[in-house]
């Protein structure tokens, strides 16, 4: 079976030509053998441009392949950008299963004897079809929210042992072309590929979408600026989620949402203000907010409203995160290349023996070209791009969440300016940032932090005095402690220094007494010289024997 499918995937590329990617010198003479004689097969697609080759042939070998295609159109440090642009095309769309099987899956998950038990008007016709999960709809039938009109979204049927299988021939593929590859240990293939496992795996699990969903919905409660649909918690299962149906326009329908009316820069500016929010608020993110999952609501177009849907991918940033994100975008539009260099080392992203005038003038390299253009036209996405491609030359590991963080900032900005060409990124955001920073830094910081700690401490109150006591007996116990072993080491000190003075004493005795003897002195000269030595010797003992 394995090796079927890496015939069949090999049997791919080839078919697309695929093999033009690897340069000549990483392909010796017995691999380009192999080329010709077992895999013969011609390139059918020489009219077109190797990105569209690359996209079509992922599209071909099914969701696992088409998601990681999708992945790396995120990572531009290991791709060209025209190849990058287009895996972003790659579509997540593939032929539905049958309803009847879903239907199936749906009772016997909920534990139902017939899905009319909970659910009226079930479509049996899928609503969407992905390549892990379709979508249905249907209408409550019990409880407090029977009636209302909700999607079914449930997970294809075997599609985890595809992915387990896929999965394994492509870790096996990645140490293979680490081992090989010239360039595999900057590319990290083995890493890549554990960074993919974990994402598309967290996909599968419709338990985790359903709880990303409530968070995010808890926290635009009332929002005007982005509404997330109700999960049903009661009807959701690890591969079973059901979810409020929304009436919305496709954000990327640009006609329809002009047909309604819909002022189209705040529509973009909001976008923009969304990502931050969650980012900078609530340091929890929609990680996946392509087109296909951002919808426009249908009511006051004049003060439009996001709709989204579809989480099973998020993102989280710890204060630091969003600390080195913050300073790094105001320094950075302030050209302090000096600031964004100390601030990488000092946030430890980058090594402290990492030279940092080498490494502010790598920065100034890469941005003031981007910075001879008009502010409104510089692409906040690319900017943190080049941030990150830059401080991988120097020893920089870029975390996963700030990956996911560069490709949702992609999507928001080329998403903001597909709707409003003229939108200026930079003046949008840049209020938001400047307002972050002041809290963080000013009085409200130092505010807010006692109003956070004000519950803990309301609660160790009452305990003080007893730990007051405690920690003052302790201190007076280790005082009188400390002074008992400073008088022994004293002593000890005295008596050491004692022993060394007759112990020289005695020594230089005993060698006077030897000189007097052999010169032949008067006995009664060597004798009181021998007496002192003796005592001398005595009580060097003496000390000795008290210690």
């Amino acid at each position: 079976m394995r090796t079927k499918r890496l015939y069949q995937i090999t049997r791919t590329f080839l078919h697309y030509g695929l093999n033009e990617l690897i340069p000549a010198r990483w392909m010796p003479w017995s691999v380009r053998l192999a080329r010709y004689s077992l895999f013969w097969l011609p390139n059918r697609h020489k009219d077109k441009p190797v990105g569209v080759r690359l996209r079509l042939a992922l599209e071909s070998l099914g969701p696992v392949w088409v998601k990681f295609g999708q992945m790396l159109s995120t990572r531009r440090d290991l791709l060209p950008s025209d190849i990058a642009l287009e895996l972003a095309k790659l579509q997540d769309k593939v032929k539905p299963f049958p309803g009847q099987q879903a239907q199936q899956l749906m009772e016997k998950a909920l534990g139902l004897r017939s899905i009319d038990d909970a659910f009226v008007d079930f479509s049996v016709t899928p609503l969407a079809s992905a390549s892990i999960a379709q979508v249905h709809t249907a209408t409550l039938k019990n409880g407090d929210d029977a009636g209302a009109d909700v999607v079914i979204k449930v997970i294809r049927p075997d599609i985890r042992g595809v992915i387990d299988a896929d999965l394994r021939l492509m870790e096996t593929l990645a140490g293979v072309l680490a081992k090989h590859l010239p360039d595999g240990r900057r590319l990290k293939p083995k890493e890549v590929v554990k960074e993919y496992r974990k994402t598309l795996l967290d996909e599968l699990d419709l338990a985790r979408e359903a709880a990303n969903a409530i968070q995010l919905r808890r926290n635009f409660e009332d929002s005007t600026l982005l509404y997330i649909p109700k999960v049903y918690s009661d009807f959701s299962r690890p591969n079973i989620m059901v979810m409020e149906r929304i009436d919305g326009i496709p954000v990327s329908d640009v006609d329809a949402l002009l047909a309604i009316g819909v002022d189209m820069k705040k529509l973009a500016e909001r976008g923009v203000e969304v990502f931050f929010t969650q980012v900078f608020r609530d340091s929890f993110f929609h990680a996946d907010m392509h087109p296909g999952n951002i919808f426009v609501s249908r009511e006051h177009p004049e003060d439009p409203q996001y709709l989204g849907i579809d989480f099973g991918i998020v993102g989280t940033l710890n204060r630091e995160d969003k600390r080195y994100l913050a300073e790094n975008f105001l320094a950075f539009f302030n050209r302090d290349y000096r600031k964004v260099a100390e601030l990488h080392v000092d946030s430890g992203w980058v090594p402290a023996h990492i030279n940092v005038e080498d490494f502010e003038s790598a920065i100034r390299t890469v941005c003031e070209p981007i910075f001879n253009k008009p502010l409104a036209d510089i692409s906040f996405g690319h900017v943190l791009v080049n941030l990150f491609n830059t401080a991988r030359r120097f020893e920089m590991e870029v975390q996963p969440q700030l990956v996911l963080l560069q490709k949702t900032l992609l999507y928001v900005e080329g998403l903001g300016r597909t709707l409003y060409p003229q939108l200026d990124l930079w003046q949008t955001a840049k209020p938001f940032l400047e307002r972050w920073m002041k809290e963080q830094l000013g009085w409200r910081a130092v505010l807010r932090s006692v109003q956070e700690q004000a519950p803990y401490w309301a609660e160790k109150m009452p305990e003080m005095p007893t730990l007051l006591y405690d920690y003052l007996s302790t201190q007076k116990h280790q005082i009188e402690q400390q002074q008992a072993a400073t008088q022994a080491l004293v002593k000890s000190q005295r008596q050491f220094a004692w022993r060394l003075w007759w112990g020289m004493a005695s020594a230089a005795l005993l060698v006077s007494t030897t000189l007097l003897w052999i010169s032949g002195q008067p006995v009664w000269l060597t004798s009181v010289t021998g007496v002192l030595t003796v005592v001398s010797i005595a009580m060097s003992w003496r000390k000795a024997s008290h210690n």
